[in-house]
């Protein structure tokens, strides 16, 4: 397939949310201060994006072995925060459902750096990955930190291949980036160093895609996720995306399935 042959209809993308599986976490992490005596459902999702001869990744969900990771979860949360995995919701049983080939992937954005977005990236042998140049080099540079672990940011045998075999295949995204002509990047911060908001122009409208609001509420009722870096961050991207009027796709709210059905945003 080729790059032209992608093209949708009228030059613009379309967008489709694909589940990962789903976890809970404690009111606080979603709602900063707030819902103390709840949990919330998370749904861990990857966007698609294709058009204009591009097919993209937003994130590549999390690994086909969920051992590590549910033991990290499991081990600072409870039990109750292991991520739960359907039949088909790994990642490349969910591309080929709907019909495309890993090989045909043309770029990958990782959103922020961690196992459940960077799982599977060396399964897509021809995409460009990018990754926020200010998460990369805090990656690189720091050895200390109480929020990212460096083996779960990016684990061994991932980090040999980044720079290693698929070097020329990394980019490295400035604060206002474009992945292509409709695709934009822009570094948000807020949740994690490597945490940037993906803007997809659809027919719908300008799509903002980002790990920085778990659910859409945190951008309408302007109200921070309580497992943040920054608040403040967080709050400029929430302004941002809310003064520019576009839709808000958090990467984790079950609702994008009830606000677009089969998870289709265009």
């Amino acid at each position: 397939m080729t790059r032209q042959e992608t093209g949708t209809a009228g030059g613009r993308f379309d967008v489709t949310m694909l589940s990962m599986g789903v976890g809970e976490v404690p009111g606080p992490e979603v709602r900063w201060m707030r819902d103390f005596d709840r949990w919330h459902t998370l749904q861990f999702q990857v966007a698609l994006v294709q058009g204009r001869g591009t097919v993209a990744l937003v994130n590549t969900g999390p690994p086909e072995d969920l051992t590590e990771l549910n033991s990290g979860w499991a081990g600072f949360l409870g039990e109750r925060a292991a991520l739960q995995r359907r039949d088909g919701e790994f990642l490349l049983d969910q591309l080929e459902r709907v019909g495309v080939d890993p090989a045909a992937v043309t770029d990958i954005v990782l959103t922020p750096l961690q196992l459940y977005t960077v799982g599977n990236v060396m399964a897509f042998p021809n995409a460009t990955i990018h990754i926020s140049r200010r998460g990369w080099v805090h990656f690189h540079t720091t050895h200390d930190h109480p929020h990212d672990d460096r083996e779960t940011s990016i684990p061994g045998a991932l980090l040999s291949y980044l720079v290693g075999p698929a070097w020329n295949r990394v980019r490295l995204l400035d604060d206002e980036d474009t992945v292509a002509p409709g695709l934009r990047t822009w570094w948000c911060g807020g949740h994690h160093r490597a945490s940037v908001v993906v803007e997809v122009d659809t027919d719908r409208g300008t799509v903002a895609i980002s790990d920085s609001y778990f659910l859409a509420d945190n951008v309408t009722e302007n109200h921070p996720i309580g497992i943040s870096e920054n608040i403040y961050e967080s709050l400029d991207a929430y302004r941002r995306v809310r003064e520019a009027g576009h839709i808000v796709v958090p990467l984790y709210d079950p609702r994008n399935f009830e606000r677009f059905p089969g998870g289709v945003i265009s």
